[in-house]
């Protein structure tokens, strides 16, 4: 499992020009998920995130109640290292990595996290203002 995590003052992410999720102060978490990701890896990611401290004045999410935006990313596994076309063979299919994706959001959920979610599998359009800016990747 990988993650681009990214501090924000505001963000939001649109489908077919309507928004379906908005956060506040808090976090954006680009979500890609690999063949070989668990439930108990997704959780464990959660807890990282949540507990994180990236926010100002060395600060975690969960110290601050801050809301997440998860948005799926299978594109973070993209691999380029051969010719200009990326291949997407890291990724893992839709109906592996949705309920992962699921698990990650349900272990901020568990946590405390207000939670806001895109739409698994449609094309959005990710609004944010990055504070910092900070942005970190992960991987579990």
């Amino acid at each position: 499992m990988r993650a681009v995590v990214q501090r924000v003052t505001e963000a939001s992410v649109s489908v077919d020009g309507q928004t379906v999720a908005e956060i506040g102060t808090g976090l954006v978490v680009l979500l890609g998920v690999t063949h070989d990701d668990t439930p108990d890896k997704a959780r464990a990611l959660a807890a990282k995130i949540w507990r994180l401290r990236i926010m100002r004045d060395e600060k975690s999410a969960e110290d601050l109640g801050a809301g997440i935006l998860v948005v799926s990313q299978f594109t973070l596994y993209a691999e380029t290292r051969k010719g200009r076309r990326p291949t997407w063979a890291a990724a893992a299919p839709g109906h592996v990595a949705e309920p992962l994706y699921d698990w990650f959001c349900q272990g901020l959920r568990a946590l405390g996290a207000e939670v806001a979610e895109g739409i698994f599998g449609a094309m959005m359009e990710i609004s944010l203002t990055n504070d910092g800016p900070t942005t970190l990747i992960l991987e579990a």
